[in-house]
């Protein structure tokens, strides 16, 4: 799998507490890492700091996961973030969880909709952060 267009990566130390009965991390972490991926890409696009400044921001409306492989305790989960489309109040994201050789646990894809919280409801998303949304 082609891993180099996924332009943000994050690096998570595995805790005891991530793992099942099983002793491997369990579906649930999965969710929480890609929702770490989730916040560094809000970081990253001026997202965070947009809302921090107008109470504008973004809401998750669906999330996926496919898991592949198990990750284990002691280890790391790499969470690589990009883009996946944009349209007129929404994008999506598309996330890989790694392990440390690099070999490819799960697949996420998120699908957000800019929403102002004062309003309540959503809004166009405008040209000067489209044009950041596009450089991920």
């Amino acid at each position: 799998m082609e891993t180099e267009s996924y332009k943000l990566k994050l690096e998570l130390r595995i805790d005891w507490s991530d793992l099942d009965m099983y002793k491997h991390v369990n579906n649930i972490s999965f969710m929480r890492y890609m929702q770490s991926g989730r916040v560094n890409f809000w970081e990253a696009s001026g997202i965070y700091k947009m809302y921090e400044n107008s109470n504008m921001g973004t809401m998750l409306v669906s999330t996926h996961c496919d898991f592949k492989k198990s990750l284990y305790y002691p280890g790391k989960a790499i969470v690589k973030t990009r883009i996946d489309f944009i349209k007129n109040s929404s994008f999506g994201l598309k996330h890989l969880i790694l392990n440390e050789a690099d070999e490819v646990c799960a697949e996420g894809k998120d699908v957000v909709v800019c929403y102002d919280f004062e309003r309540d409801k959503t809004f166009r998303i405008p040209e000067d952060l489209r044009d950041q949304l596009s450089r991920f």
